[in-house]
């Protein structure tokens, strides 16, 4: 299920992988990007000749997440972005772990001042029960 855009919505968005967070913040109606975050800024580089493991575990957790929604936040208010939304229904279609992995990053936005909508009250009522 798609968000309808509409003007003036600025919609936050996470791209996951096994390496990496990514979160950024659009326009939805322009899907210009207004503000970016990512793990990768907080890691030192790999250096020059140092293969990566063929199978990687997580490189990244709550921890790392909190500190992209910090950054993510911190630049939002740099351009007086108040507020965004988040694509609730593709938020909850992650794995459990992932969802309670990048709970932090809602969390840290929040504190940070920036009213979050679109449904992010429903993600945090998610328990961790073991399995997926």
């Amino acid at each position: 299920m798609s968000v309808p855009a509409t003007p003036g919505r600025r919609l936050l968005s996470l791209v996951l992988s096994v390496r990496k967070i990514t979160a950024q913040v659009t326009d939805a109606s322009t899907t210009t990007i207004l503000a970016m975050a990512s793990s990768d800024e907080s890691r030192p580089p790999r250096p020059a000749g140092v293969a990566i493991r063929r199978f990687p575990r997580h490189c990244w957790g709550s921890d790392t997440a909190a500190d992209v929604g910090e950054r993510l936040a911190s630049r939002l208010k740099e351009i007086g972005v108040d507020r965004v939304d988040i694509d609730a229904e593709e938020e909850i279609s992650r794995p459990t772990r992932q969802r309670m992995m990048v709970l932090p990053l809602f969390e840290s936005v929040r504190w940070a001042g920036i009213e979050i909508g679109g449904g992010v009250e429903r993600l945090g009522s998610v328990r961790f029960v073991g399995g997926d």
